[in-house]
């Protein structure tokens, strides 16, 4: 069986069409399938939804969190009550098509472990966005040695991936890193990027950055990397500056003004207050770490399954 695990963050709209139009590709391809909403704290109609999709057919099922706990933590939820041999991630907003899974499935039944979407194109973004998403992840690839520019979450994967994922402690997670580095024998499906058939995209720029700067410190040490340079950096230039002061002294010349040392005194407190801000946002992901909570409650199941308790991932 296919498990299709579909993370929903305000998508009313969107959970029937996503239901019906992922049913009737499985359906026509004869893949036995289940479907899992995970809806991520929604404030709209979207739970209501996922509850009435689950009460029209019996494949779909849904979890809702307690609250909004993010994107990454509503996969890892639905990987770990996905019941699938097979497992694949799916966008609730139809961007990624639903027409590929059964050309994911059949290289998954030909013994690829994970079957990896490769984005075509990157859709109608703005040129500012695609920008700032390939140096993105152009950044991460260098860190972790892999390629991530044209990757996505629209995956399909085999059970022992998804045993292996669902089995790190780790809290803040980076599903489309973490998916490549658990290595296992890999193939690649191209999809051109769809539009969004309704609703509006809930990311805005303050959330990508965020994004960017969490999912980047989960992953890689580089921005800690990038302090060391600076540091180097800055010793670098005090010591031909003082090289160049000294030099000046012994030939009788008077060394500038107030300007230089108030420029020098500008720099290396900016140099120094940056780097601790780094560090510190490193010192704060180890925080979160060690205090061990769930990354998502689950309150809430429909569905074949249902449960009244909250269940901690």
């Amino acid at each position: 069986m296919l498990s299709v695990v579909i993370p929903s963050y305000n998508e009313e709209p969107m959970i029937p069409l996503t239901a019906r139009t992922v049913a009737a590709v499985l359906d026509g391809a004869g893949i036995p399938f289940e479907l899992l909403f995970v809806d991520d704290g929604s404030s709209d109609g979207t739970w209501a939804a996922i509850q009435a999709a689950a009460s029209a057919r019996p494949e779909v099922r849904g979890l809702r969190f307690s609250r909004n706990f993010g994107k990454e933590a509503a996969i890892f939820a639905g990987l770990e009550a996905a019941r699938g041999q097979a497992v694949a991630v799916l966008d609730c907003d139809l961007q990624h098509p639903p027409e590929k899974l059964p050309e994911m499935y059949q290289l998954w039944q030909e013994g690829y472990q994970v079957v990896e979407g490769v984005k075509a194109d990157r859709g109608a973004e703005s040129g500012l966005h695609a920008a700032a998403a390939r140096s993105f992840y152009a950044l991460i690839s260098r860190a972790m040695k892999l390629d991530l520019q044209d990757s996505s979450d629209y995956k399909l994967m085999d059970r022992a991936v998804v045993d292996a994922l669902v089995a790190m402690p780790e809290r803040g997670v980076f599903f489309r890193a973490l998916s490549y580095w658990v290595g296992f024998r890999r193939a690649e499906v191209r999809y051109p990027v769809q539009p969004r058939a309704a609703g509006q995209s809930k990311w805005n720029a303050r959330s990508l950055i965020r994004y960017a700067f969490a999912n980047l410190s989960a992953f890689s040490s580089a921005p800690m990397q990038l302090v060391t340079w600076l540091g180097l950096l800055f010793c670098v230039f005090g010591l031909v500056l003082g090289v160049q002061t000294l030099v000046r002294l012994a030939l009788g010349q008077a060394a500038e003004g107030f300007t230089t040392v108030i420029l020098l005194i500008l720099l290396s407190a900016g140099l120094i207050l940056l780097s601790l801000g780094i560090i510190g946002f490193y010192i704060a992901r180890i925080y979160d770490e060690i205090k061990g909570r769930p990354r998502s409650i689950v309150a809430e199941r429909c569905g074949q399954e249902t449960g009244e308790d909250p269940i901690l991932h």
